[in-house]
């Protein structure tokens, strides 16, 4: 039983989280055959401020984005 666990940052709209789970449920099932009933995905939206690359959070890097 596959468990794809996926962390994003929150900010996504219900249907696109949604979609998300579709895509990689698909995914898995085209990749090593797994029954859809048994693929398990875990979506975990994290706040953009608890979420850095390079020291730089992304409520930062979206900050700096909507200024340019």
């Amino acid at each position: 039983m596959p468990f794809i666990d996926v962390t994003i940052a929150q900010g996504r709209s219900p249907d696109e989280v949604r979609a998300l789970m579709r895509e990689l449920t698909a995914a898995a099932h085209r990749a090593i055959g797994a029954p859809v009933a048994n693929i398990r995905v875990c979506v975990r939206e994290v706040p953009p401020t608890h979420w850095s690359a390079g020291d730089v959070t992304v409520a930062e890097r979206q900050a700096t984005i909507s200024e340019s």
